[in-house]
């Protein structure tokens, strides 16, 4: 028979031990958030509609998003055993300099539209971290002052080739002189992809107010607060920042860029180059004859062209033929430190975060991005654990395979299309004037990212179930 007792009061102090409350409420929605998904949920609560989806949307049916996503969820991992891996090494060498974790923060534009701390936060967190920061061409901060709040981490900055060409120049010169080490030339943005999301919400820089904006701020009063009594927003870097996002960047891209253009900022640069937006392996291959010292396959965060290449998919083929090369670096659709266990596992020598990173600015400014940092460093470190490797390099195609939903067309058609599209005749394209591309060493004066979720689970439910591919280096 169970003997029964009094419950001894000194026993139930040991077994029953009350937090500690923690009494600042961002902090303590922070506590709350152990995904990125729930920085999310934060964000999508204390941020207005507009810049809220300005972050959350992608390019037309955002088929290029969803799918990028579904990549990575699509991913079975193949653990060791026995190995006695108690600690894990998440460090990694990265044109030419260290970084504490295998990923970086991207790019973003508009970045204090979402919060007012904005690049600032950004740059902060990333040197508090380790991590490389990349400023935006589009960025709301200037060069100077992301130097500033990173004076002794790693500033990247990310150039788009003006129709001004002048003011590229002097952007390359300005981020030499400020000690930024590596510049991402963009590729992928010739002309502004199809936000319609942004179109539906009249998405500016400033902001355009209407009766449905102001509505949609009253449960928001922080954001408002906050961009009232904060310097005006513009793009540091250029000097017109008046209309929606699709005009801005209309009217700043050019689709005449060429691998003429890249020669020239080549020239310019003194640091490493890095080519973002590539989306094939022929490209890849062009790039790394002409040796730039890294790629970024990305497509923009499926935020340019729809339908277009997986960057998860593609790395292992690019790798195989490039890697030798030059530095494979990966970007769109990373959610989690898993995604990025696996891109290096397939051979990617980084990745860069935005979604996120700009999830954990939105949630709590500098300290939801630390959050973000924090949660994916936990998620990598504990996804390398579970397969036990300690190091970075241990990983490799062993440890991952992909599971293919989309497959491509049977070969036979696939190889007609090519025929019939090679029968016909191809456009002769005008040549540039000879001055276009004439660098100056004159400073030129400037004044200074629907849900991925739903679209990721209507991209699921209309595909057939996955089917395993091993893929190889």
């Amino acid at each position: 028979m169970l003997k029964r007792q009094f419950p001894n009061p000194r026993e139930l102090g040991e077994l029953m031990r009350f937090r500690k409350p923690t009494l600042n409420p961002t902090d303590r929605r922070l506590e709350r958030a152990l995904t990125i998904a729930d920085l999310r949920a934060i964000a999508k609560r204390r941020t207005p509609k507009a810049p809220f989806e300005y972050t959350e949307g992608a390019a037309e049916g955002e088929l290029s998003l969803a799918r990028a996503r579904q990549a990575f969820e699509d991913v079975e991992f193949h653990p060791s055993i026995l190995r006695n891996v108690p600690v894990v090494d998440t460090s990694r060498d990265v044109l030419g300099g260290p970084s504490a974790l295998p990923f970086g923060i991207a790019p973003t534009g508009f970045t204090r539209m979402m919060q007012t701390e904005g690049e600032v936060a950004g740059a902060g967190a990333a040197g508090a971290a380790g991590i490389p920061f990349t400023l935006s061409t589009l960025g709301t901060t200037s060069i100077e002052d992301v130097r500033a709040a990173n004076p002794t981490g790693r500033n990247w900055f990310q150039l788009y080739v003006l129709r001004n060409r002048e003011i590229s120049f002097g952007l390359v010169e300005r981020a030499a002189s400020a000690g930024f080490d590596s510049l991402f030339f963009t590729v992928d943005t010739p002309v502004a992809g199809a936000r319609l999301r942004d179109k539906r919400n009249g998405f500016s820089i400033p902001p355009q107010l209407t009766l449905g904006t102001v509505v949609n701020a009253i449960p928001r009063p922080a954001w408002w607060i906050n961009f009232l009594t904060t310097p005006p927003l513009e793009f540091a870097s250029l000097t017109s920042t008046g209309g929606t996002v699709a005009e801005l960047i209309e009217w700043a891209m050019d689709p005449t860029i060429s691998f003429e253009d890249l020669d020239v900022i080549r020239e310019m640069w003194p640091g490493k180059i890095v080519v973002k937006g590539v989306q094939t392996v022929e490209d890849a291959k062009l790039l790394a004859d002409r040796g730039v010292d890294g790629i970024v396959l990305s497509n923009h965060g499926g935020r340019q062209l729809d339908r277009a290449p997986i960057p998860f998919h593609l790395l292992p083929h690019v790798v195989r033929e490039v890697g030798n090369d030059l530095e494979v670096h990966l970007d769109t659709g990373i959610m989690n430190g898993a995604d990025i266990v696996a891109s290096i596992a397939l051979g990617a020598r980084f990745t860069l975060v935005g979604r996120a990173y700009l999830y954990g600015l939105m949630a709590g400014g500098r300290r939801g991005v630390d959050r973000t940092i924090a949660i994916l460093r936990s998620e990598v470190e504990r996804t390398m654990k579970l397969l036990e490797v300690a190091t970075l390099d241990e990983l490799g195609p062993q440890h991952v395979t992909q599971l293919a939903r989309l497959q491509p067309v049977a070969k036979p058609v696939a190889d007609a299309a090519a025929a019939a599209a090679s029968s016909k005749p191809k456009a002769v394209r005008s040549p540039r004037p000879s001055g276009q591309l004439k660098a100056t060493t004159s400073q030129a004066t400037t004044s200074q990212a629907t849900s991925s979720k739903a679209t990721s689970s209507k991209a699921a439910s209309s595909s057939k179930a996955p089917t395993r591919r091993a893929v190889t280096k």
